[in-house]
């Protein structure tokens, strides 16, 4: 199995802090956010990572070299990552992608077990999902049916219909990959849409699957909502989550 982190972003809302450090290398306690999930997804048996980088790469690169030389890497440069979303990113790993896939953003401070709930899933494509009704139009809320099956999947679901929050953790098989890369290929070369979340191709393959009776394309959502999770988006988050871990 491959990680596949995605740490491409210029992070504007938690500007000053990432003024001159891009968000993946800000420390919470005396580690920071890469250190820790690549700790996390090591400890779980990966160690394989590919690795999309854009602002501050080279200090992202040389952190990942100095800290773990011995991980099996691929680094990935996102060189218009200010014009394009983290759909976009991921589209770049297509052509190193060679098994199943654990999928990351890069600003999740988060508990390892998480990983290793999806990874003893007994679903081939499931994704970590908070389950909450303590909800925000900006998170990314699912729907689910009766057997914890993603029905929709994105921030303007109605926050009333919502189990709760996918964390931007997920775990795909190669052949999920293979049509999740078919769609973003043609809305990236042929559409030209490049700013998008990536949760809305899932949303697309997940109705081609319902639609073909193809079981192979559903996602699972797994309830993490036991184990501590935080996004790191605001300065707001990084003082919640420098708080978390001195208590």
């Amino acid at each position: 199995m491959q990680a596949i982190i995605l740490a491409a972003g210029v992070s504007k809302r938690l500007r000053p802090l990432t003024d001159s450090t891009p968000k993946c290398l800000l420390n919470i306690g005396d580690k920071n956010l890469l250190q820790r999930t690549i700790e996390n997804v090591i400890s779980n048996g990966i160690s394989d990572f590919i690795f999309v980088t854009g602002y501050r790469e080279n200090m992202i690169k040389d952190f990942v070299e100095n800290v773990f030389p011995d991980i099996n890497k691929i680094f990935i440069t996102n060189t218009d990552y200010e014009n394009n979303n983290n759909s976009y990113s991921l589209w770049m790993t297509k052509d190193f992608v060679k098994s199943d896939i654990l999928l990351l953003d890069s600003d999740i401070f988060f508990d390892k077990k998480i990983i290793g709930e999806l990874l003893n899933s007994e679903k081939e494509n499931c994704l970590a999902v908070n389950f909450t009704d303590s909800l925000d139009e900006e998170q990314i809320k699912v729907i689910l049916n009766d057997e914890n099956e993603i029905l929709k999947i994105g921030k303007e679901i109605s926050i009333s219909d919502s189990a709760g929050e996918s964390i931007g953790i997920e775990r795909f098989s190669s052949y999920f990959m293979k049509g999740l890369f078919a769609i973003l290929d043609r809305k990236i070369m042929l559409e030209n849409n490049v700013n998008e979340f990536y949760e809305a191709s899932f949303q697309e393959l997940i109705d081609t699957g319902k639609k073909n009776s193809d079981k192979r394309n559903s996602i699972c959502a797994v309830d993490v909502s036991e184990f501590r999770c935080m996004e790191i988006d605001t300065v707001q988050d990084y003082q919640n989550a420098q708080r978390l871990i001195n208590n």
